[in-house]
């Protein structure tokens, strides 16, 4: 009998087992995972333009495919809702952190050379573009299927989606916690490991809590658009929270966010249509989970943490990430790219950046599924306001 270990679970072993190895084990055998981490690495960076482009291009292609008024509207709600959970974790995190996580001055990561065992060989994979490239690339073509309805490039996009989805969850998830267990082998053998941990358990506790803040600003929202009570309709959407911790996937959980959703009091036109557009672009837990993570490591490594610098980081997070939530561990994924090019991350901070976020991935996805319903509610009352006002202006026209 085959049993088969979630996940998070895999990434905690990982940790633990690289951490108790890291102590004892001879150099050579530290190099050994050294050096799959380097090829493993080179291939990362060469899969994030395509990873870009996979989810990027017909996630836009398919927004186009929606009735105008109604898309345009839950588009901007979903995108102000991530942006503003990206915000929010800015300024909580900016503040609260540095007052608990120590400064190194940049000695854990800056120079990884300095402390890490080196790897036997070192292969350098080129990506056949750069970040901006595939950004530009995927925008291009995405907006364009959407505008000329071209069938033949919207497949190859849909199916050449569904290989990057696979590359995913067949090769770069099973191997990330191997990639993980080196980075933190190596760490411990360099004495550098107590530093990272530290981290773990306070970025952990603040994530949830902002969770749960944006849930209660999300239900806010909706419950005085439509005058119901936020603590009802969150406990509504209780089965959906639940089911996305156990599946991970935002796309798997559509099923029960749509029943639960459908008990709200919303438009059932509205929230047919937006609970499965949400699935794929409304990324607020995701987002939470990636300014935390990224401002936490940050801290740790000694840089400097500026508003100007990740506003940019967090606008571009609500649109590197679109479809990724489909895939366990897609977000983050998908953010490697930016995370590099626009936080200056180098490939230990980004293992770090992958192992924190895969270490609470579930919960960021309960989020995301469970504001859907919210989005799904706000949406439903200005679509109403401007189908009223609409016939109004036609009866008007009538009665001239």
């Amino acid at each position: 009998m085959k049993i088969k270990i979630n996940l998070i679970w895999r990434i905690v072993i990982a940790i633990a087992l690289g951490v108790a190895l890291g102590s004892f084990v001879p150099e050579w055998f530290v190099r050994v995972f050294a050096t799959f981490n380097n090829i493993f690495g080179g291939f990362l960076n060469f899969a994030v333009p395509l990873i870009i482009i996979a989810f990027i291009a017909p996630g836009i292609a398919k927004l186009g495919k929606g009735s105008g008024k109604l898309l345009g509207i839950a588009t901007v709600v979903a995108y102000t809702s991530t942006i503003l959970a990206g915000v929010l974790t800015f300024f909580v995190a900016s503040n609260l952190l540095p007052s608990i996580i120590p400064n190194h001055s940049g000695e854990a990561f800056e120079n990884p050379e300095e402390f890490l065992a080196s790897s036997f060989i070192n292969i350098e994979i080129v990506p056949m573009m750069g970040v901006l490239t595939a950004l530009i690339f995927a925008f291009l073509m995405g907006i364009g299927i959407a505008a000329t309805g071209s069938k033949t490039l919207g497949k190859i996009f849909d199916e050449f989606n569904v290989i990057i989805e696979k590359l995913i969850t067949a090769v770069i998830i099973p191997l990330l916690p191997v990639h993980i267990f080196g980075i933190f082998m190596n760490m411990t053998f360099g004495g550098q490991v107590g530093k990272i941990l530290s981290i773990f358990a306070i970025v952990f506790v603040m994530i949830i809590i902002l969770h749960w803040i944006m849930l209660m600003i999300q239900y806010s929202g909706a419950g005085a658009a439509v005058g119901q009570n936020p603590f009802s309709l969150i406990k509504k959407m209780l089965p959906a929270y639940f089911t996305a911790l156990g599946t991970q996937s935002s796309a798997a959980t559509i099923p029960v966010t749509l029943r639960q959703a459908r008990t709200t009091g919303g438009s059932p036109k509205v929230i047919d249509f937006t609970v499965p557009l949400y699935a794929t672009i409304h990324l607020s837990g995701s987002t939470i989970t990636l300014v935390s993570c990224a401002i936490g490591v940050m801290i740790l490594n000694g840089q400097a943490v500026m508003f100007s610098e990740f506003l940019p980081f967090i606008l571009m997070l609500g649109i590197t990430m679109i479809a990724a939530p489909g895939v366990p561990g897609g977000a983050v994924m998908a953010a490697l790219g930016i995370l590099g090019t626009m936080l200056g991350f180098n490939e230990t901070m980004l293992a770090l950046m992958i192992a924190l976020y895969l270490a609470q991935d579930s919960f960021g996805t309960a989020t995301n599924v469970t504001g859907d319903g919210a989005l799904a509610l706000i949406v439903s009352r200005f679509y109403k306001e401007k189908e009223t006002a609409k016939s109004k202006v036609i009866e008007k026209a009538v009665e001239s």
